[in-house]
């Protein structure tokens, strides 16, 4: 099992969570079957998509992806990034911490079928106080480089002092600028590290057409009228103008856009290879929409709210 040096990033990282799980408030075909998620990703490979995004958590993800990536040839091709699971209540442990962070590396190499993954992040941003048992495997050959997926902007502004943090995955989208407000994404750019941004159709809410919505998040109907208002008048689709508007973030990379079908992978990619908004439009998008409370554009928070209605 080889890879050489990965790709450079492209504008859009495939999440594959849906690939193996079912996932997304907007999901209405459930889980691909295999051979639907093999198509999906030949399907971002021929849309110019470079990059696969998935995790240890993800279900089946990494194991299909594997799969996948040796049927198709494409896994020297296409670079991986993958997370780690989640130290839980062995975190204040070292040796227990070390320990479980060496078997997920090599639990996720053998689904992946990778002698050295490319980016290994840390799940969830607490765990990231064992960097150095990660940056260990990458001295070890087992990971390229080492980074965090976060969620809140002040865990993200510690990371940046991090010495080996070589990647960050942050949610960024038209109604969740807080790593943006804060100035972090430039920053992240400032110092070289990547920023991978994740939940740009807010699991898909932005893509739901009104009455589709869930009640618990009616407040965010006026905003997302606005947002078509101005989609329509650019002749875009919301989806567009919600994924443009985020490449158009200062320190952005690259966008993770996950997908069931490849239909979807196609409009995203499309999307995707058209750039960032031009700058009127962007500032546009940035004027509608005010500060929103987090319990309504963070999907963390909506585990144990009522789903929507397929």
């Amino acid at each position: 099992m080889t890879h050489p040096s990965p790709p450079p990033l492209s504008p859009m990282m495939l999440g594959t969570v849906q690939l193996g799980m079912p996932y997304g408030i907007a999901n209405a075909q459930g889980q691909p079957n295999y051979d639907e998620a093999r198509d999906i990703v030949r399907t971002a490979w021929e849309a110019g998509v470079r990059w696969l995004d998935t995790a240890a958590g993800y279900g089946e993800s990494e194991a299909v992806l594997g799969r996948a990536l040796a049927e198709l040839g494409l896994r020297d091709r296409m670079g991986v990034v993958t997370k780690l699971r989640w130290l839980d209540d062995i975190a204040s442990d070292p040796a227990a911490a070390q320990a479980l962070i060496t078997q997920s590396v090599q639990e996720s190499r053998d689904r992946l079928g990778l002698e050295t993954i490319p980016i290994c992040l840390f799940h969830r941003e607490e765990d990231v106080a064992q960097l150095p048992e990660l940056l260990a495997l990458q001295a070890q050959g087992r990971i390229g480089a080492a980074g965090c997926s976060v969620m809140t902007p002040e865990a993200m502004a510690r990371m940046l002092a991090s010495p080996g943090l070589a990647a960050i995955q942050a949610p960024v989208s038209v109604l969740d600028r807080r790593f943006a407000r804060a100035g972090l994404l430039q920053a992240a750019a400032d110092r070289g590290i990547p920023v991978f941004a994740r939940s740009v159709y807010v699991q898909g809410l932005v893509l739901l057409a009104e009455e589709r919505i869930p009640p618990f998040l009616n407040e965010l109907v006026p905003v997302l009228r606005a947002l078509w208002g101005l989609a329509a008048e650019a002749g875009l689709s919301l989806g567009e103008l919600a994924l443009r508007a985020v490449l158009a973030e200062p320190g952005v990379q690259c966008v993770v856009v996950g997908a069931e079908t490849e239909a979807q992978v196609r409009e995203s990619a499309a999307y995707a290879a058209r750039g960032p908004l031009p700058p009127d439009l962007a500032a546009a998008v940035r004027a509608a929409v005010p500060i929103l409370p987090d319990q309504l554009v963070m999907p963390h928070y909506w585990k144990n709210r009522e789903p929507s209605t397929p």
